[in-house]
């Protein structure tokens, strides 16, 4: 990771100091750092114990695009705060926000393509566009506020899993290029993905289902999966005075808690987490299909981490 790190910041470099002070200041306020790590991971079980050059670079591509993303979400969403720091957008401006995205997004493309890592290349340019997708279909649904348990699968597929189902698939296409595990991986990736969703789900109601819940997603008419499975499975009455609540008054304090409890009382979060825990089986069971290693022990360590997380 510490190599990494380094080859990182100089794919980052530009002649324009302003970008420099910029991206300075975006390695270093980094967040948990799992995305690479499922790189190297994967690329490093499935070869035993082998990373490439292309796996750096893999690794790269990734965090540099993930961050524009993030950097241009920020922006969308108007936040003024990115893991307890000033987002860009707040220190900067949106101008210059949008503008550092598109320049992470560009040397993202260039790195791969300078090197010749086109099969590299498609698994990432897949994921931006299933992940650009996944966020327009939720705001399509949300107006409505009619979304199946499917479609939330499926928003939640492009827009958080696909980007961890690359990152997985992308190891694995480093040092084997062409195998069954660049498949393998990616669908091991996918069923993370899902899970870190729906745990991130979960948080909105209070950690643990205790503490003080937020209810952020409801504010936001966000239609996650605690609140699709009582919606569902409400009376007429009830799914009405659910509507209503989540339409009408998302910004009424009290309103929102009582939705939430009306949630926790109908089994929506027991439902939620017997799902996620299904994702969680999924993913181990293909890990299983490799011979043991410290690798595979750290990504089983990594899965059950998605789950038990506390933020």
């Amino acid at each position: 990771m510490e190599l990494f790190e380094q080859k990182f910041q100089l794919s980052m470099s530009s002649k324009v100091a302003l970008l420099n002070r910029i991206t300075h200041y975006i390695v270093n306020r980094k967040g948990k750092q799992m995305r690479p790590m499922f790189v190297f991971l994967v690329s490093k079980m499935v070869s035993n114990g082998e990373v490439s050059e292309r796996t750096y670079r893999g690794a790269s591509v990734i965090e540099l695009i993930h961050t524009a993303t993030l950097v241009h979400d920020d922006v969308v969403d108007e936040s003024n705060r990115r893991r307890g720091f000033f987002s860009i957008n707040a220190l900067w401006k949106n101008k210059i926000a949008v503008l550092v995205g598109d320049y992470l997004l560009s040397k993202g493309l260039l790195l791969s393509i300078d090197n010749n890592d086109f099969d590299l290349l498609k698994i990432i340019s897949i994921a931006v566009r299933e992940m650009s997708e996944g966020e327009l279909l939720q705001i399509e649904k949300a107006r409505k506020l009619d979304i199946t348990e499917e479609v939330y699968y499926e928003i939640i597929r492009q827009k958080t899993a696909t980007l961890i189902a690359a990152c997985c698939c992308l190891g694995a296409a480093s040092v084997k290029p062409e195998s069954s595990d660049v498949e393998n991986m990616r669908k091991f990736g996918e069923l993370i993905g899902m899970a870190f969703q729906i745990k991130d789900d979960l948080f909105d109601y209070g950690k643990e289902q205790i503490g003080k819940p937020t209810g952020i997603d409801i504010k936001e008419q966000k239609m996650t999966l605690p609140l699709i499975h009582v919606l569902n499975n409400a009376s007429k009455k009830d799914k009405k005075w659910l509507i209503n609540s989540i339409k009408n008054h998302n910004k009424d304090q009290k309103r929102v808690k009582e939705v939430i409890a009306f949630v926790k009382a109908n089994g929506g979060l027991d439902y939620a987490v017997t799902k996620m825990k299904e994702f969680q089986v999924d993913a181990l069971n293909i890990l299983q299909k490799y011979p043991e290693s410290d690798y595979r022990n750290s990504l089983e360590l990594m899965v059950n981490y998605v789950i038990d997380r506390k933020k």
